[in-house]
């Protein structure tokens, strides 16, 4: 049985703690939060289930100092010196929020991996999974590969952190505030790794990447998890990431984050197909992939709980067994094996 501590309890780390309380190889040993309110704690009453023994602490020194195999690092924004304790206390870590794809600027941590015998491995959605390691995936069934692209389609209403789809996100502000917000900033550091693993390995490196932001705002109040958004504020937001080789487009990663499809100007829209993500390989022959289920079928249905949050969530806690019987290093959707869930309790499967 690995022992698994998790590192903050927003909405993917509250999944992550779900999904390794389901892991038949997984016993969670510790759990690290940010809020005082909920520093001693019982696990249990963080989620709102019955009580499981494992107190919630706000002291790093803690969890440094746990007998645990693996942290699933997950809070609002990477630190890199937090994650490199982490790793030099001799615990694997497995993230969404980074290093989906190592480079030369993470050689650091990359010694912190060394240093403490373990391994780093960055994995989510989006970015990673469906950015990245799914094209590519795709794409073995094509040959003269020209162009590859993964998009998201999102209704942001279903999406229930308000802090962070206003202060981060800049939703509800003016155009010029979500123009200066972190969230480009932030998405693009993650999304550009994505892109680099595409382009490294399907042999275009070096293509250069552009990023673009569109905004839209709202005609006529909408209603969302930040409250009612006002007309000229902003309800739509698209990002955009392509690289080029030559004057052709070879790789392209964008989302569409919309506060609904009504009332906004540009008057953007779903469009019959609703909230999905897609994947398009160019080559010979052709693929186009929709991707559906892990966004809500309704905004009440993601308020109670995100299928995209637990999705993510997933993906980081099914790669902990993989992570912890990999060689010590920072390792990519590339360096492991086949990521697989495992089986409903129901069907009889044992806890190891």
């Amino acid at each position: 049985m690995l022992r698994v501590a998790q590192w903050a309890t927003g909405g993917v780390g509250k999944a992550a703690i779900e999904a390794v309380w389901a892991h038949p190889e997984l016993d969670l040993v510790g759990c690290y939060v940010h809020s005082e309110a909920k520093r001693g704690l019982d696990v249990g009453d963080i989620l709102g289930t019955q009580q499981v023994g494992v107190i919630a602490t706000d002291d790093v020194e803690d969890v440094l100092a746990l007998d645990a195999d693996a942290v699933v690092y997950a809070p609002l924004i990477p630190n890199a010196g937090e994650v490199a304790r982490i790793l030099r206390s001799g615990k694997n870590v497995v993230t969404p929020i980074g290093w989906f794809y190592p480079s030369d600027r993470d050689a650091e941590l990359a010694r912190a991996c060394i240093d403490g015998g373990v391994t780093l491995h960055g994995i989510g959605i989006n970015p990673g999974g469906t950015t990245d390691l799914h094209p590519l995936v795709f794409s073995a069934m094509s040959s003269k590969v020209t162009f590859v692209r993964a998009e998201e389609f999102s209704d942001m209403r279903g999406y229930d952190a308000p802090d962070v789809l206003r202060w981060v996100m800049g939703f509800g502000g003016t155009p010029e505030q979500a123009r200066e917000s972190p969230m480009r900033g932030l998405l693009t550091g993650g999304f550009t790794q994505s892109m680099r693993m595409c382009l490294d390995t399907l042999g275009i490196a070096g293509a250069p990447i552009q990023t673009s932001h569109e905004i839209a705002v709202a005609t006529a109040p909408i209603e969302s998890p930040i409250g009612i958004i006002e007309p000229g504020q902003v309800a739509g937001q698209r990002f955009g990431w392509d690289a080029t080789a030559g004057d052709q487009p070879v790789v392209r990663i964008a989302v569409n984050w919309l506060m609904g499809d009504q009332n906004l100007e540009p008057a953007w829209e779903f469009g019959s197909d609703g909230d999905r993500y897609e994947i398009e390989i160019r080559g010979d022959p052709d693929t186009f992939v929709t991707i559906r289920g892990w966004q809500p079928g309704t905004v009440a249905e993601g308020l109670r709980r995100n299928p995209g949050i637990v999705a993510t969530a997933n993906r980081c806690v099914n790669s902990i067994p993989y992570v912890c019987a990999a060689a010590p290093g920072i390792k990519s959707s590339l360096d492991l094996p086949v990521v697989a869930g495992r089986a409903h309790p129901d069907l009889g499967v044992a806890r190891v």
